[in-house]
């Protein structure tokens, strides 16, 4: 059993993506056609992140010319480049499911508006001081 752990903990990535259910994301795909290799860029919403180490996956779903389609990527797959947070949603659920049944301005997902005080705050966190003694 350790030793599925092992393999398991060596294909995970060092550094994993983060973003979460609601955010609009870009996904930079690896294309492999014969010897050639290209980038290609999946643009959409985030509607489910699934947990399982690393089975672990995420859909993300788009309208493509007044069609839905969804895309199912694999967290730790090295054939994802790099996935950019393009907005972040405010949603208060962990899968979006209800999306496929909207239409037009109703699928829409309101933007997480974060203040620029926490934001400042969370980007040079520092270090907690020592207490001053007195004399």
């Amino acid at each position: 059993m350790n030793e599925i752990r092992a393999i398991e903990a060596s294909q995970m990535k060092a550094e994993p993506d983060s973003f979460n259910p609601g955010d609009t994301v870009k996904v930079h795909f690896k294309i492999i056609e014969g010897k050639t290799e290209r980038i290609q860029v999946y643009e959409g919403t985030v509607i489910a992140i699934k947990n399982s180490r690393t089975g672990k996956s995420f859909t993300v779903r788009k309208n493509s010319y007044g069609v839905g389609v969804e895309r199912v990527f694999p967290f730790h797959s090295p054939r994802i480049a790099k996935v950019e947070v393009i907005r972040p949603g405010k949603v208060r659920r962990a899968k979006l499911y209800y999306i496929r049944d909207k239409i037009g301005k109703a699928a829409k997902i309101k933007e997480l508006i974060v203040s620029k005080k926490n934001a400042q705050k969370k980007a040079a966190a520092p270090a907690p001081a020592a207490p001053a003694s007195e004399q």
